[in-house]
């Protein structure tokens, strides 16, 4: 039932998707997967809260219990999986929290995420959007040390953006560079996700004074076909404010 859902949800029919998580979730009450995936679905749909709801009572259900493997729905180069059960649990809820705005209910989710963030990717990910979930609560310092233990050498296979996006932040890149990159041939995916972290650097450092500028990388964020990408989500929210 969880790969059907999956599945249902990869090709884009993410309102049938949650139906399959819904009756997964009612047949076996006590597997967090189910709400694990729906919450995550729930996000795609800009339901938010709906999406904490799910996330927190998945946060119940492994409470006390061993972490595990989530294997990837598209496989890496590596057919290496990088994200478990509890790392994308928090990890969801926090997101879901940030797009709301509740960045202290997100900086919570977030270092319970990085907790079990146990692999190069997944710490990536998360330091990423703890970074940003900081720097949002004008805690740019505690923002500096996080990214600061992030080594220059990690061995990343998939997110490869955010490491690049944690670069900038600790001063190993420069914002033009990523501004270059974005707009030149990179894919959809990576102009949505390097984009939209670039646009808050912009943003919350008022950057040579280019706010403007993070509005319109925004804008070109949701002009693109990345509907379902959290970088595309997030660039909506900012842009309804």
């Amino acid at each position: 039932m969880i790969w059907l859902g999956r599945r249902i949800a990869y090709l884009g029919h993410y309102k049938n998707a949650i139906q399959v998580f819904t009756e997964g979730a009612e047949k076996f009450p006590d597997d967090a997967r189910f709400l694990r995936h729906r919450g995550h679905r729930f996000i795609t749909l800009r339901c938010f809260d709906l999406a904490i709801a799910d996330l927190n009572r998945a946060v119940k259900l492994i409470k006390g219990k061993p972490d595990q493997i989530e294997p990837d729905g598209l496989p890496n180069a590596r057919n290496t999986p990088t994200s478990t059960l509890q790392s994308n649990i928090w990890y969801h809820l926090g997101l879901a929290h940030y797009l709301k705005r509740d960045f202290k209910a997100a900086l919570k989710a977030y270092r319970e995420a990085e907790k079990v963030s146990t692999n190069p990717d997944m710490l990536v990910a998360t330091t990423n959007w703890l970074y940003m979930t900081l720097r949002r609560l004008g805690r740019e310092k505690e923002a500096t040390k996080v990214v600061a233990t992030i080594k220059p050498d990690l061995d990343v296979i998939e997110n490869a953006d955010y490491y690049k996006l944690i670069r900038l932040y600790q001063g190993r890149t420069t914002a033009d560079e990523l501004l270059k990159e974005i707009n030149g041939e990179s894919s959809p995916l990576s102009k949505a996700s390097i984009g939209y972290g670039l646009g808050n650097w912009f943003l919350y450092n008022n950057y040579n004074n280019r706010r403007d500028e993070a509005e319109k990388i925004f804008r070109q964020i949701i002009l693109g076909n990345q509907w379902a990408s959290f970088g595309h989500i997030a660039a909506e929210a900012e842009l309804s404010r």
